[in-house]
């Protein structure tokens, strides 16, 4: 037991809290300690009756069953491991940009919940974080099962198929996927690729709950430059100079 405890302490903060959530809100469902209706999105109970917990619950709940424990098993593995590899890599040091980064894309996801009326959010978000990963180690080789290798960027892609083959639909992985493209290129292809406005800001208040461990908030450091200011550092050694996303890992590392 003290091995189990030491490794659920290693685990980064955020990851953690989330991680121990993703088991404890699906158990106490299974268990019967909590009605899982009263857990679940519904979009008319949300807006009308103002249950308002219940995009929260939504997002940690997953109905663990014969039919479906492998692939809840499957995208907790992938909630531990790319939640973990964003933490400590591309936010290491940044708590507040990270959990900017899940709250934006939670909102997202929630509000496509209720226009289409998506009952579960766990999924979507774990796979708008594992979208994440990929694009800021897209050239990363990691190998998948059965000894298949290619690119980290079509990672959430071969997910999706694998997804598709245990549990027949691909809503929840493309939502994931297409809230994670959003993120993405509003964080940091446009404003940083194409040299277009910043549209996402890290709100304040987070800084000063979750002060970052190394010098100035936002994560506007990470990415290439646009092709004019990469011309001026050239022209200028040392101006606008700016961080590697990070290094990439291999899938089950």
């Amino acid at each position: 037991m003290s091995d189990l405890g030491d490794w659920f302490r290693s685990i980064p903060l955020i990851t953690r809290y989330w991680f121990a959530a993703s088991i404890a809100v699906p158990l106490f469902g299974k268990l019967g300690l909590i009605n899982a209706v009263n857990l679940i999105l519904w979009p008319e109970n949300f807006l009308h009756k103002f249950q308002i917990w219940r995009p929260l619950t939504a997002t940690f709940y997953f109905p663990v069953g014969p039919k479906t424990g492998f692939l809840y098993l499957v995208n907790l593995y992938f909630l531990y491991q790319y939640s973990s590899r964003l933490e400590t890599g591309a936010f290491d040091g940044r708590p507040a940009d990270y959990v900017f980064m899940l709250l934006f894309n939670w909102i997202c996801i929630v509000i496509t919940g209720v226009i289409i009326n998506m009952q579960l959010l766990m999924i979507p978000l774990i796979m708008s974080v594992l979208y994440v990963w990929s694009q800021l180690n897209r050239d990363m080789i990691v190998s998948f099962w059965f000894g298949t290798r290619f690119k980290a960027c079509y990672l959430p892609w071969v997910i999706l198929g694998f997804n598709f083959i245990i549990s027949g639909s691909v809503v929840d992985e493309l939502i994931g996927n297409l809230v994670g493209h959003l993120y993405y290129f509003l964080m940091f292809k446009y404003p940083m690729d194409l040299g277009g406005r910043n549209f996402l800001t890290t709100p304040q208040f987070l800084y000063r709950w979750l002060p970052s461990r190394r010098g100035g908030g936002g994560v506007s450091g990470f990415g290439i430059p646009p092709a004019s200011a990469r011309r001026v550092e050239e022209e200028q050694p040392g101006a606008g100079r700016r961080h590697d996303w990070g290094q990439g890992f291999r899938l089950g590392d």
